[in-house]
């Protein structure tokens, strides 16, 4: 059975594509060196066009409202501005609800094209661009700690990592937030206290990595100007042991969050790389391999979710639980000394 994997590496070479949404503009060049805040490539989206009925507007007919039509094919026009007008005792007018240049005027009706909505695709991390990909981005190659999440806001950021949990299982209070964090990127445990996201953006901090997450707090969390990457997942769970060494012992190294959702088709996560020396190390391994004895694994479901271990046997045969379920198993032998039967479905590698 092929096993997913979570990637929680203390060091690996990376490769990750960045990509804009449609073609544009690269402004990186091959083996250029990039921080995570340069922008590689830039586009203006393709222009919306919208339809103004001036008769409507002007409570006039089509015929009637020709005549009172300012603006002609080919004119630019600013937001506000008068289109057509002004009608009657009440100076009447219709304006430009948005700026954009004339199409087509006519027929009691003006067809406005709207300027293109201009968007920006930074690094994201620090290394060097491998390839150029088209009109759409770039490969960036970069050496670092990798540490892929479950959960992440769609922000983008990076900057010195400010250890603040002590234990995998620490609460994160408001208390603890104070204007020495500004510019950080913080880690820490459990979050159940909106209070802390809100204070946090006062600051302003760069980032928040969490061990877990009220499931309250994601409206919170998707409208705050910093990204949020959730390690384990929602509701108080502690960070899983492999995780929580790497990063608490990186304390004031650059780290670059990539905070966007699980994509399981795309093969996309959110993830945590914290820069390292660049020297050689081997490639981010495989997000598919087999089962086999001696791998460690994480357990993705109660009672034991998040536990890591080491699977110490296959059984060939069918394994039944108390609940009836006839399912395929590992054997687990957990950290704490625990040994344990767990479904394959119910476990992914950590590697």
């Amino acid at each position: 059975m092929r096993a997913p994997i979570t990637h929680i590496l203390p060091v690996a070479t990376i490769h990750r594509e960045r990509l804009m949404s449609a073609g544009g503009r690269i402004i990186a060049r091959r083996a250029q060196e990039v921080k995570p805040s340069d922008v590689i490539a830039e586009a203006i989206f393709r222009p919306e066009h919208l339809l103004l009925d001036i008769g409507l507007g002007l409570g006039l007919s089509a015929k009637e409202a020709d005549q009172y039509i300012q603006s002609r094919a080919g004119d630019e026009v600013g937001e506000g501005d008068v289109i057509a007008g002004p009608v009657g005792i009440g100076r009447r007018v219709v304006r430009a609800p948005k700026s954009g240049t004339v199409v087509v005027a006519g027929g009691g009706q003006v067809l406005m094209e709207l300027e293109g909505e201009y968007s920006e695709l930074k690094a994201g991390y620090s290394g060097i661009v491998t390839e150029i990909i088209g009109e759409r981005g770039v490969i960036i190659e970069t050496v670092g700690a990798l540490i892929q999440g479950v959960w992440g806001n769609c922000k983008i950021n990076f900057g010195l990592l400010n250890v603040l949990a002590k234990a995998p299982d620490e609460v994160f209070t408001s208390d603890m937030m104070n204007v020495s964090l500004r510019g950080a990127v913080i880690m820490a445990g459990f979050c159940g206290d909106e209070k802390v996201l809100l204070s946090a953006e006062e600051v302003p901090i760069r980032g928040m990595i969490l061990a877990s997450m009220d499931s309250a707090l994601t409206p919170v969390a998707l409208r705050v100007n910093y990204p949020i990457v959730l390690v384990e997942g929602f509701g108080k769970l502690p960070m899983n042991q492999e995780a929580f060494l790497i990063l608490s012992s990186s304390g004031m190294r650059e780290v670059a969050l990539n905070a966007e959702p699980w994509d399981r088709i795309g093969n996309a996560r959110p993830e945590v790389v914290i820069s390292v020396s660049e020297v050689a190390y081997p490639e981010v391994p495989a997000d598919l391999v087999n089962y086999s004895i001696g791998q460690t694994v994480r357990v993705v479901s109660p009672p034991y979710k998040s536990m890591i271990g080491k699977l110490t046997n296959l059984p060939q045969n069918l394994f039944r639980f108390p609940s009836g379920l006839l399912t395929t198993t590992a054997e687990v032998s957990m950290l704490n000394g625990e040994t344990v039967q767990i479904p394959l479905a119910n476990l992914e590698i950590i590697g």
